[in-house]
């Protein structure tokens, strides 16, 4: 799927009407659907935990918060790209914390054309998010396989008398004969002798 087809969910956090405004014309521009635009970090907070959103840019300082910890908090979720747009005499400051946790930084003055760039790269960030969580699901999925192939195993030793080489020879024969996978059988096996 082409960039400018996807779609990105937006959180804003800005106390800021104006900068409201400009980024509500830009991410409508760019692809971006839904876009919440909360004005303090409590209520960014109750908007994220209600539902997660791929891009989150926050515009501090906010009436109740700076915003760092925030961006810092969902950029460790690792589902979430976070921009944090700072002051040019905080950015300096905050730089090293910010970047050690996968946090982007824009200091203000900002211009539409720094805005763009900022949310592609905020879009790079979240493909790569994506990708990573899909990695981390298959090998979750393939150590699931690997736990159920060794239960129904040990329940073909304890059941049929089989050595361990023979229990594992007849998961993966059966497997290939039928054409299903090692988990389907060791599936069929625990079901049949638990």
């Amino acid at each position: 799927m082409d960039l400018k087809e996807r779609s990105y969910s937006v959180l804003v956090v800005s106390a800021s009407e104006k900068l409201n405004a400009a980024l509500a014309s830009i991410l409508t521009e760019a692809c971006c659907d839904p876009v919440r635009t909360v004005h303090s970090v409590s209520a960014a907070k109750r908007a994220w935990s209600e539902r997660g959103f791929d891009l989150v840019i926050i515009n501090s300082p906010l009436p109740d918060d700076g915003g760092i910890r925030f961006a810092i908090d969902i950029a460790g979720s690792g589902e979430t790209a976070p921009l944090l747009i700072v002051s040019q005499e905080t950015k300096d400051e905050i730089l090293d914390r910010a970047v050690e946790h996968g946090v982007f930084l824009l200091a203000k003055p900002v211009t539409r054309p720094l805005v763009y760039l900022a949310l592609e790269w905020l879009m790079a960030m979240r493909e790569r998010l994506r990708k990573l969580e899909k990695r981390s699901l298959s090998v979750e999925e393939k150590i699931e396989e690997i736990r159920l192939v060794n239960r129904a195993k040990w329940l073909l030793i304890s059941e049929c008398g089989m050595d361990e080489p023979q229990a594992h020879r007849y998961v993966e024969k059966e497997a290939m004969d039928r054409c299903v996978t090692k988990r389907q059988v060791a599936e069929e096996i625990i079901r049949k002798y638990s």
